[in-house]
């Protein structure tokens, strides 16, 4: 099931995008400075905060995550070609609908939040029942959350 990204942009700059699947949160960050290498970056992945930067340098980004994650199991990559860092950030609630990755970065984005509920419920259901197919399914109504929806149960 595809993903949509968000953009987070401040001064007209895209400061990173993002998107969202019921296990985990995706960070991208663009344009890391020709000639630095993966093993030049300084990635620091806590439950309640990530930093992103080169080594004995100030961090590029250095901020608290609006929810916990399992900082054992959160990785990062980095590929040269494209120039463009990955941060696989592992929810430590699954199916949780994140409305941003960052604390303050909520006023300042680009995307649906409605929209990734709906996609994450879809998913979910596409989970929870692998021999049907949800991709045409539409939601009528409000879309229930879905870490809590519980079909059949009271």
């Amino acid at each position: 099931m595809s993903t949509t990204r968000h953009s987070f942009r401040h001064q007209g700059q895209t400061v990173y995008e993002w998107d969202q699947t019921l296990s985990d949160v995706n960070v991208y960050i663009s344009g890391v400075p020709e000639g630095v290498t993966g093993k030049q970056l300084d990635i620091v992945i806590k439950p309640t905060r990530v930093s992103v930067g080169i080594r004995e340098t100030p961090p590029y980004l250095d901020k608290e995550l609006t929810e916990i994650v399992k900082a054992e199991e959160s990785l990062w990559t980095f590929d040269p070609d494209t120039r463009e860092l990955h941060i696989q950030l592992c929810k430590a609630e699954e199916a949780r609908v994140w409305d941003c990755v960052f604390v303050g970065h909520q006023q300042e984005q680009s995307g649906d939040p409605e929209g990734d509920k709906k996609r994450l419920m879809l998913e979910r259901f596409q989970r929870d029942h692998p021999g049907f197919d949800f991709s045409g399914a539409e939601f009528t109504g409000n879309v229930p959350d879905p870490r809590t929806f519980h079909p059949g149960r009271e």
